[in-house]
């Protein structure tokens, strides 16, 4: 095999890490897009989170049958039809007029076409290219939608404000274009595609393709999930992580801070901040998630962000950047810090074969937590004029998370070699 300074692993991450950015900005920027679809075209704010919540809902119900394809035909092949695919949706998104044909675009055709980034690329890269480092690579991987949300949510707020909602579509087309190129000349399938061992490994762990059916893959996967008491805590723990995070957050914070007064560009800049401790949070929980009890982990992540939604409103209502920046730090620390210690539980439980379908389903759960809350958000505004019982709400619901987690029995030594 060969030897080099740099491991071909490192730049399947830094593809991965930018593709991901594109699918994740995708869904992230509804948050931007909420006003100004009410403004230009009438619709309420429940129909428009409606859409947006089939958009999330799909992206994780299509995860366990992205693993499939991902052993049927190759990550590559699969990376380049949903990139092209995703990128003609966003096109086709500048020129719809009617509430259906949203519905159609953002929801169901970028739903599906994102599922191909956002679901279990992350884990399936970390654990064919990573043997040592892998909850590193793992924490790197997961904050990539942090980092376009830092890179890219200021801008896209200042284009809609200044100029309009289409020429911010655009931007992320543009930059979807170049991503594209880079995963048809670097993306490989495999490290033996390239001649080396997994980063850290002294064989291959190539994985068979061509003879695997998706749709049985993932329908086995979830057989063996529904039998253990562990995928239930974590697809439970992982409802509410979606809930409280990507579903509610992601959709309806610019929305919540306009409401108190905060200007769009301003709501999507504190959106961003929290970006920069995501970023942090993530890696660092991928670093300490190879070295300590993950359940434990787990515990804290979740009480903590309870805690720091229960005190959002009255951080909002001071009218204070400086309450409102201080909650953007804690809660940005643990937005996706949660992923990283359930990949880890869920490879230590089922097995490194298993664990691409197995937390595809895991990830369904998170996804269609999350298209719970962007939807019920839309609807309990349009009902109070408020956002408020619905983000207490949440923060209640990670309070009980933390007892799903600390639920889990430990695996041990022999439990593994009984299982192996």
């Amino acid at each position: 095999m060969k030897t080099s300074k740099v491991h071909y692993a490192w730049i399947i991450l830094i593809v991965t890490f930018l593709s991901v950015i594109i699918a994740a900005v995708t869904n992230t920027m509804s948050g931007v897009m909420m006003i100004p679809f009410e403004d230009e075209f009438g619709w309420s704010r429940a129909s428009i989170s409606g859409a947006f919540a089939v958009c999330i809902t799909l992206v994780g119900f299509s995860g366990p049958f992205i693993a499939g394809l991902y052993q049927k035909f190759n990550v590559r092949k699969v990376l380049l039809v949903g990139m092209g695919t995703l990128l003609t949706a966003i096109l086709l998104t500048t020129i719809m007029t009617q509430l259906w044909q949203l519905y159609i675009i953002w929801g169901v055709i970028i739903g599906l076409s994102a599922g191909a980034f956002l679901t279990v690329l992350n884990a399936y890269i970390a654990t064919t290219w990573f043997e040592k480092k892998r909850g590193l690579a793992l924490g790197l991987l997961t904050s990539s939608s942090a980092a376009g949300q830092l890179i890219f949510l200021p801008l896209l707020a200042y284009v809609v404000e200044q100029y309009s909602w289409r020429n911010a579509v655009l931007i992320i087309f543009s930059f979807g274009m170049l991503i594209y190129l880079l995963i048809w000349i670097f993306m490989k399938n495999d490290p033996s595609d390239v001649g080396v061992y997994p980063l850290g490994a002294d064989k291959s762990n190539q994985k068979q393709t061509n003879n695997v059916n998706p749709v049985n893959a993932a329908f086995e996967g979830l057989k063996l999930g529904v039998k253990s008491k562990v995928f239930w805590l974590l697809a439970g723990s992982f409802f509410i992580c979606g809930f409280s995070t990507s579903g509610l957050i992601g959709t309806h914070f610019i929305s919540l801070c306009i409401d108190y007064g905060y200007r769009e560009v301003t709501a999507a800049s504190i959106l961003a901040f929290m970006g920069i401790f995501n970023i942090i949070g993530t890696t660092l929980s991928g670093y300490i998630s190879d070295r300590y009890d993950n359940r434990w982990l787990l515990f804290w992540y979740y009480g903590l962000r309870g805690l720091s939604l229960l005190i959002l409103p009255f951080a909002l209502s001071t009218n204070s950047l400086v309450y409102l920046a201080a909650f953007a730090i804690f809660y940005g620390m643990d937005w996706i810090a949660t992923v990283p210690p359930t990949i880890k539980l869920a490879t230590d439980h089922f097995g490194k074969e298993k664990v691409g379908v197995i937390y595809g389903w895991i990830y369904s759960a998170h996804q269609l937590g999350a298209g719970a809350a962007a939807y019920g958000g839309g609807l309990i505004y349009s009902w109070l004029n408020a956002y408020q019982s619905i983000f207490i709400a949440a923060g209640i619901f990670c309070l009980v998370a933390t007892l799903f987690v600390l639920n889990i029995k430990r695996r041990t030594v022999l439990d593994q070699n009984l299982s192996a």
